[in-house]
């Protein structure tokens, strides 16, 4: 007699790739449910790409195929999602993984390299809240604005190095940026703003107005 509840010896995979992609959840699960698949993600959210893997093959899954969902404003290159599955193919092997319809061998480029050992030579360390509230309130275009006016000032990651984080706390002033080393929180950051922070703290180094001020722990 078949068992109705075991687990099918073959899954699809459904992989976010946006850091801002499990604000995108609710949609993802009924996307994944009407084709039969499970969701992961690559970046934030959960379950992450290496414990869907895991647990699906701790289930006696033993091919999974992995697709690619390009979901959220920033998603990195697709190499990723070859390189991090082939990571847990080397540390699991004896499960196929097929991302594309080609499978991972576990010979692709590993998750170290020399050119990832050292802090980023940088000036500013800007951090960019995409935590739900903020997304859902213009943090994609807050970051977008940010990285067009970078680029168009010809400042780059050694000048100004940006972050997209999750949740960073103070909501109610979605969308929220900080900027290090000077330890300075800005509220309500968007296109325009973020294009002023660009011109008059990173370039001039003038504070803008309404920062948020911030209690030092006791």
């Amino acid at each position: 007699m078949n068992d109705a509840n075991a687990m099918p010896t073959e899954a699809l995979m459904l992989v976010a790739m946006g850091v801002d992609a499990h604000g995108h959840a609710a949609q993802l699960d009924e996307l994944g449910a009407a084709i039969g698949a499970t969701v992961a993600y690559l970046q934030q959210g959960a379950p992450a790409l290496v414990d869907e893997l895991d647990r699906l093959a701790d289930g006696g899954v033993s091919r999974i195929r992995l697709v690619r969902a390009p979901v959220g404003a920033t998603t990195p290159a697709r190499s990723w999602l070859r390189r991090v599955a082939a990571h847990w193919v080397r540390e699991r092997p004896g499960t196929e993984v097929l991302v594309a319809g080609r499978a991972v061998t576990g010979r692709e480029a590993p998750l170290q390299s020399p050119a990832w050992e050292s802090v980023p030579a940088h000036r500013h360390h800007v951090l960019v809240c995409r935590g739900p509230r903020c997304t859902a309130r213009g943090a994609a275009q807050t970051a977008s604005a940010l990285a067009d006016t970078l680029a168009e000032r010809g400042l780059g990651d050694d000048e100004v190095l940006v972050t997209q984080t999750g949740c960073l706390f103070p909501c109610n002033h979605a969308p929220v940026v900080v900027v290090h080393p000077d330890d300075t929180w800005y509220g309500q950051v968007d296109h325009e703003r973020a294009r002023q922070l660009v011109d008059d703290h990173l370039l001039a180094g003038t504070v803008l107005p309404g920062v948020l001020p911030r209690e030092v722990a006791r």
